[in-house]
């Protein structure tokens, strides 16, 4: 058999080629949602416009919604000009209109999931695409299963020689320990491991993936990424928005099920690993499951936890509403919208470090953090007058919106006197270079159709995570502890500050 020369210009080596999708199928269920309008539809437009998306690409929508084609093309056009980073182009556009189809019906109705397979057979037939499918489940958890048992069904979950299907789950990947263990059952009676495409679009984002870059790719920050320099670790995501349309959904479920049990323990164990021994889904995945092994919670939950609701306050200059005065939200909803936890990871590199993980709606602003605070010096030749307004050294990782990175160190302050105080060495992304930063959701996406999966937790990691939180949350319901009320725009909860006090600390201002 004759073998075909390996083309010169297709040299991984060349960074000047990006990696671009074979022919393909994207099939959004749920695809007349908010997510899907807002993110999921511009970045396809924006990966298309980059010229990383094949001339043969089809992008088919589900829903229960009566459309024709030209429905479905008009709303995905107005999702693309109102929500695209990249600009709007007609021939770009053009070229993507080709490949769009709308298939109306219910996730239980038999006859619109054989209309969806027949669809695809014929894309595949006019579009060249080989049977390769990408299914995107932009839908509520609940129906998860049903959508897989639809698909096997039909048998479209099973390629044929030379093509691939795979399958994308949005967050939560269930709601205890148990539920995660349930839906992992029928993804796998459908689909093989790496087939399975679980999204935390934060791990897309270019900063997270930046905390990579920063620590194994320079020798500054490696000699003091341990307990011997690092006094402790803050991750932060406050939000300064409300519960919004989401109502329905984050009743029950809370902040920390909605943030810490996926992103902020993501990101925790992206700033802990080892380095790995190479960027890859195995590696990757083998260093931050060994962090989340190695997690242990505190002795007394009650000291080391804080929970809060926000009450009616100001945002932006503008009176907003209490929590269980949202529509949809009952008056004696204890459901939580602040929380902060305190976490210790038991290995020989940070032993005795804290970590601590906050998140929050209605907060001051709106901010993603990661903040490494480093030791005090051992001796201060000053005396304390000198350095009474400084504080400790830190490299501060911000994820957004403001993505960069901050140092912060002692300096002396100009003058007869010698006076010491914090300074900040600033690094932004925006002015470092010179194009932007794609949306997550591109890099993710792109990853699924090309079927690349570093950036996506294990269903392993999900386990992990969910028996990290589920103690904290059974402690929670057995206590009877109730939220504590906090005023929307203000920083939180005082029992958070409270937290961090006892241990003579304090939370980085929001």
């Amino acid at each position: 058999m004759e073998v075909a020369e390996a083309n010169p210009l297709r040299d991984p080596r060349d960074k000047r080629l990006p990696r671009v999708a074979g022919p393909c199928v994207l099939v959004i269920f749920g695809v007349t949602g908010d997510l899907a309008r807002r993110k999921l539809l511009p970045a396809i437009y924006d990966l298309g416009n980059r010229g990383l998306l094949p001339p043969g690409f089809s992008l088919v929508g589900f829903a229960r919604r009566d459309w024709a084609a030209q429905d479905f093309a008009k709303i995905t056009h107005d999702a693309v000009k109102e929500h695209a980073r990249t600009p709007f182009r007609e021939e770009v556009w053009k070229q993507i209109c080709e490949g769009l189809h709308f298939v109306p019906g219910a996730f239980d109705d038999d006859g619109a999931f054989d209309a969806l397979a027949m669809v695809l057979k014929e894309i595949d037939e006019t579009r060249g695409t080989g049977g390769n499918y990408a299914f995107y489940t932009s839908t509520p958890p609940k129906f998860f299963p049903v959508i897989i048992e639809q698909l096997k069904r039909t048998g479209l979950h099973k390629p044929p020689p030379g093509a691939w299907r795979r399958i994308v789950i949005e967050k939560p990947f269930g709601h205890d320990l148990k539920s995660a263990q349930e839906l992992n059952a029928v993804v796998d009676s459908a689909f093989k491991p790496d087939s399975v495409f679980r999204i935390d679009h934060y791990l897309g984002k270019e900063t997270v993936q930046n905390i990579l870059a920063l620590r194994f790719a320079n020798t500054l920050w490696e000699p003091i990424w341990n307990r011997g320099y690092v006094d402790h670790v803050q991750i932060t995501m406050a939000e300064d928005i409300g519960v919004g349309g989401r109502a329905g959904y984050y009743d029950g479920i809370g902040a920390a099920r909605d943030v810490i049990q996926n992103h902020l323990l993501q990101l925790m164990a992206l700033v802990a690993m080892e380095d790995p021994t190479a960027f890859g889904a195995a590696a990757l995945r083998r260093e931050k499951e060994k962090v989340l092994e190695a997690v242990t919670l505190p002795e007394n939950l009650d000291l080391a936890t804080a929970i809060g609701q926000y009450t009616a306050g100001w945002q932006g200059g503008v009176p907003v509403k209490g929590f269980v005065e949202e529509e949809g939200i009952p008056p004696d909803s204890r459901t939580e919208t602040y929380a902060a936890v305190k976490l210790e990871i038991a290995n020989r590199r940070w032993a005795g470090v804290p970590f601590y993980l906050r998140t929050g709606k209605r907060l001051a602003r709106r901010m993603t953090e990661v903040a490494v605070v480093f030791q005090r010096a051992p001796h201060l030749p000053f005396s304390k007058t000198d350095t009474e307004i400084l504080g400790q050294n830190a490299l501060v990782i911000r994820i957004q919106p403001d993505e960069g990175i901050t140092v912060r160190f002692g300096s002396k302050v100009p003058g007869t006197a010698m006076e010491v105080r914090d300074v900040n060495m600033d690094f932004a992304y925006g002015e470092a270079f010179l194009e932007s930063s794609p949306e997550a959701y591109e890099r993710l996406l792109l990853d699924v159709l090309i079927g690349d999966p570093p950036l996506f937790p294990h269903q392993r990691e999900v386990e992990l995570q969910w028996m990290i939180l589920d103690p904290i949350e059974e402690f929670w319901a057995q206590s009877g502890r109730r939220p504590e009320g906090y005023p929307a725009g203000t920083g939180g909860p005082a029992s958070a500050d409270e937290m961090m006090a006892r241990d003579g600390r304090v939370w980085r201002r929001l």
